[in-house]
């Protein structure tokens, strides 16, 4: 599996975590794909790449650490990630849909 499919396949979890208005940890992330905690990063950038051409909100924001509450390292999807989350819990990802594996890629 590619990881735009991956992404693709993350793609739903996160935007109902929006739509509900909650934030997920990499570990619950990890339990509920079974994808390996270290990999979850390389999986969500296709997401956060897209968001940002898009110019969308950063949908990945919502992947914070256990232990600090932040994305991790590889996030550049904004600055302020209070906000972000504000942003992407306004935003109507339902509405919007899941993009394509080609349109991840």
């Amino acid at each position: 599996m590619t990881k735009y499919e991956r992404a693709s396949q993350l793609w739903p979890l996160l935007a109902m975590a929006a739509k509900n208005h909650q934030i997920l940890t990499y570990d619950l992330v990890s339990k509920c794909t079974g994808i390996p905690r270290p990999a979850i990063g390389k999986f969500l950038e296709p997401i956060q790449s897209y968001c940002m051409k898009k110019e969308i909100p950063p949908l990945t924001s919502l992947v914070v650490s256990e232990k600090t509450g932040l994305p991790g390292d590889g996030f550049i999807g904004a600055q302020d990630v209070p906000l972000a989350h504000i942003e992407v819990f306004n935003f109507d990802w339902l509405d919007w849909g899941c993009p394509s594996v080609d349109k991840l890629s």
